[in-house]
């Protein structure tokens, strides 16, 4: 009897319908039992927070201590050393410049006279300058000594002073896969940690920086080994959080992204010397060593490494300060789901060692190659976008400071109108229209006399807004046009091409200097008016369902256009 009653028991545990009943993913969990953003999602969020705001800081931190310092020529024949930076006589000597009573910053008059010097530097009459002949200055005299330009002789030197950001976003392409390593190899907790103390300390370390090689090397060494925190942070939060809070979690990372540069703002403004705003920014970052301490790993990634010991002492400690509980039933289905997982994927790293490349599977998928080619066009045009606009707020007129602070709050309520309407209207027509809007704003900006302050940093900012609402959406929307199979993937293509734009964005002010002021903005709204025609090209994915194979990638385009 009891044979046959172990008989029984064991044909029960083998019974596949039996083992699907046991079969519990964690979304279920947080969901059902222990809260999708509890007390200790909340706790999470905070100290992460605090990490993306760092990481705001030090993404462009660049954008003031290389700041552009308006400069104009030494007048050897009216002064020796100078005292005043716009003496009366200045125009005497040097061309007007575009604006009223401004001069040139980078050329003066030629000298009439072989001597170097004439009269006293008290004054400085025309007769002593030929105004047929424009030089380009030997030696310049600055309004102050805020930035490097000042301290490695940048003065009318756009390229190697712009070149310094170019550098440094260069730097980001090797960041992401060193972090993304390290993450998927020793943890979330992991990545975060090492990459934010790197940043750190190389910041900190740039403080004694007296060289410009030296200087850009630094923050090519500090992107390289410390940019890519926020992926790491971001993973780890959604990693934690329910599927209903994920986008509204993803939203407030952003803003958190966007305060984090508003405060830079100000503190620049408050110490706007670069070596003294070096140390302000990076000393405090310092503390990040102890986030390997105060914040958790992720469950998701210690049931990846088959550790469900800890992942399930972690769901414990969740669920007991969220005042939930989780029964030792869910947390055996959990591990027996887990472990299932880990031998199926196993099995298919096997059989995909020999089969076919994705390449060669997107060629043979039209739909998704073409969705492959416009994708990363939409990404490089975001990042060059977005950064471009916040590198040339400080050149606007009026105060830089003011500027940069307005240009990085209006990103908040983009990212809010993004969360807000994608899932109303669609993500195409939100997508369209705001490359649409942020294009036609450059257009009326390059229009708008300078003059008119308060009308062209109104568009401005409006442009501004425009593509922070892209750069949620096209998140969400990419993510959506591949197959599960694939998606990491072909996701990472388009997000490493972006990093074209972002590269190229920091040169935009020297464009500007090479060729004409406004090209800048010809760029931008160019760009945006393409990527919104491109928008059209892919289907709707609204209401549908995630594909998991490339045929079903392909049917999201051919349902649209049986319809």
């Amino acid at each position: 009897m009891e044979g046959s009653q172990r008989d029984i028991k064991s044909d029960a545990a083998e019974d596949p319908v039996e083992d699907k009943q046991k079969r519990v993913e964690l979304d279920t969990i947080l969901i059902k039992e222990i809260g999708q953003f509890g007390k200790y999602q909340l706790r999470t969020f905070l100290l992460s927070s605090v990490l993306v705001l760092f990481i705001a800081w030090s993404s462009v931190e660049y954008i003031f201590t290389t700041a552009r310092i308006t400069t104009r020529c030494l007048i050897t024949e009216c002064e020796e050393e100078s005292t005043e930076f716009s003496p009366y006589w200045l125009l005497n000597a040097v061309p007007p410049g575009t604006s009223e009573g401004s001069f040139d910053n980078c050329r003066r008059y030629g000298n009439l006279t072989a001597l170097p010097r004439l009269i006293e530097s008290d004054t400085c009459p025309s007769s002593l300058f030929n105004r047929n002949i424009r030089i380009p200055c030997n030696d310049f005299v600055y309004q102050n000594t805020h930035s490097v330009v000042y301290d490695f002789g940048l003065a009318c030197d756009e390229w190697r002073r712009t070149l310094i950001g170019t550098m440094r976003t260069l730097g980001t392409l090797t960041a992401l896969p060193i972090a993304g390593f390290i993450s998927d190899r020793w943890g979330r907790r992991v990545a975060l940690t090492i990459t934010a103390f790197n940043t750190a300390w190389l910041g900190v370390t740039r403080y004694w920086a007296n060289t410009y090689i030296g200087f850009i090397l630094s923050q090519f060494f500090e992107s390289t080994f410390g940019s890519g925190g926020f992926s790491c942070v971001y993973i780890l939060m959604m990693e934690l959080v329910g599927p209903k809070y994920r986008v509204a979690v993803g939203a407030a990372m952003n803003t958190c992204f966007a305060i984090g540069q508003v405060l830079l703002g100000f503190i620049a403004w408050g110490v706007p010397n670069w070596r003294k705003l070096t140390l302000t920014l990076y000393i405090p970052q310092l503390i990040t060593i102890f986030y390997y301490w105060i914040i958790s790993e992720s469950v998701r990634w210690y049931m990846s490494k088959g550790r469900f010991d800890e992942s399930e002492a972690l769901l414990r400690k969740v669920a007991k300060v969220n005042g939930k509980q989780i029964s030792e039933k869910t947390l055996e289905a959990l591990r027996h789901t887990a472990a299932e997982k880990l031998r199926i994927s196993a099995e298919e790293a096997a059989k995909q060692s020999g089969g076919t490349w994705l390449v060669v599977q997107v060629f043979r998928h039209k739909r998704i190659l073409l969705r492959v080619l416009i994708s990363p066009i939409w990404w490089i045009t975001t990042t060059f976008i977005y950064y471009g606009l916040s590198l040339n707020a400080v050149n606007m007129s009026g105060n830089r400071y003011l500027n940069f602070v307005a240009v990085s709050a209006v990103e908040i309520p983009g990212f809010w109108i993004s969360y807000f309407l994608m899932d109303r209207i669609g993500r195409k027509p939100v997508l369209t229209g705001a490359f649409w809007l942020c294009a036609a704003c450059q257009i009326a900006y390059i229009f708008i006399p300078r003059d008119l302050y308060a009308a062209s940093l109104t568009v401005y900012l409006i442009a501004k807004c425009s593509i922070a609402i892209v750069a949620t959406s096209v998140y969400v929307y990419t993510a959506e046009l591949y197959p599960t199979k694939h998606r990491h993937s072909l996701f990472a293509f388009s997000s490493m091409m972006g990093r074209i734009g972002s590269i190229v964005a920091p040169l935009t002010p020297a464009f500007g200097a090479e060729w004409f002021e406004e090209l800048p903005f010809v760029l931008f709204a160019s760009f945006a008016l393409v990527s919104g025609i491109l928008i059209f090209l892919t289907p709707e994915t609204l209401g549908t369902t995630l594909p998991d194979t490339l045929e079903q990638a392909e049917d999201i385009g051919r349902q649209e256009i049986r319809k």
